[in-house]
């Protein structure tokens, strides 16, 4: 149900979206629509499964082997997401001119495939594979293609996939899995192109994402509990420069005492009605107070 504060709420936003200059920050909550889960729930507290560190991955071959099995068979659910309408709401925003900029902390290219244009993605993406020895970067798909072809079909059912792009599988299947190396060296170091947790993110990506936000007339954040500094220190930039900053996200977030507007609500409905109503007074349940 939609309350008259949510009304007003969505007012104040429209109001900086019709300004322009818009900079978007999205996270997992903006993917979830479209079947891919977020790390935390709306509680903000972290799922059960913690992601694989960069420590990890990179002192272990069988942390490797594990990361690799398991991911293969979640590419396939994340190859086949679509963008929901929360994804086609801020391309249609940018395409409007509302938008400035967009930069995610999501590596599923969802924003791309909704037709967004020149999206930072803070985290790099799952479609493309970097080798930690020789820094060869290549495309997810042909990596994809070399595991099917020593490694088969692994598994028919998938019962849910990872934030990260992997599922749980049972140890004698991860003990099984053939890896693949690099094509240019032959290292067994292929990771990836996305930060782990653990990494940092490359100075240089940090430093267009505050120039972003710096000259931006107001910071939108979807999708994102904000609790990992990786996204909070951009909203940090804004409030320290006075530049308005609008929250919608599905439960608390860290940044929500810095926020002018926060609405508390399902991102796909309501990017949708941000873009598609005149006013959200023409097209919200118009919820009457009690009498």
């Amino acid at each position: 149900m939609t309350t008259v504060d949510d009304v007003s709420v969505l007012d104040r936003l429209r109001a900086l979206v019709a300004a322009g200059g818009v900079v978007v920050l999205s996270g997992a909550g903006i993917s979830t629509e479209s079947g891919i889960p977020d790390y935390r729930g709306p509680s903000g507290q972290l799922r059960a499964r913690l992601p694989m560190t960069v420590r990890e991955f990179t002192s272990s071959a069988e942390a490797r082997r594990r990361y690799w099995a398991r991911s293969y068979v979640g590419w396939r659910r994340v190859a086949r997401a679509r963008p929901n309408a929360g994804h086609l709401a801020v391309g249609a925003l940018q395409q409007q001119g509302a938008v400035a900029g967009i930069i995610t902390q999501n590596v599923d290219g969802l924003h791309q495939a909704a037709g967004a244009r020149g999206v930072i993605e803070l985290h790099g993406g799952l479609d493309h594979v970097v080798c930690l020895d020789c820094g060869a970067r290549s495309p997810r798909a042909q990596l994809d293609e070399r595991l099917r072809a020593v490694n088969g079909e692994l598994v028919t059912e998938i019962a849910q996939v990872n934030p990260d792009g992997d599922v749980e599988l049972a140890n004698v299947l991860v003990a099984s899995f053939v890896l693949v190396g690099c094509e240019c060296c032959g290292s067994d170091l292929l990771k990836p192109d996305v930060v782990f947790f653990g990494e940092n993110v490359p100075r240089a990506r940090v430093t267009r994402c505050f120039e972003l936000v710096e000259r931006a007339s107001s910071l939108l954040v979807l999708g994102s509990s904000l609790t990992v500094m990786s996204g909070l220190r951009f909203v940090h930039r804004a409030a320290a420069g006075g530049i308005p900053i609008a929250i919608v996200n599905q439960g608390i977030t860290r940044g929500d005492e810095y926020a002018d507007v926060k609405l508390d609500r399902p991102l796909g409905e309501t990017l949708t009605r941000l873009v598609n109503a005149p006013s959200p007074l023409d097209t919200l349940d118009q919820a009457q107070p009690e009498r």
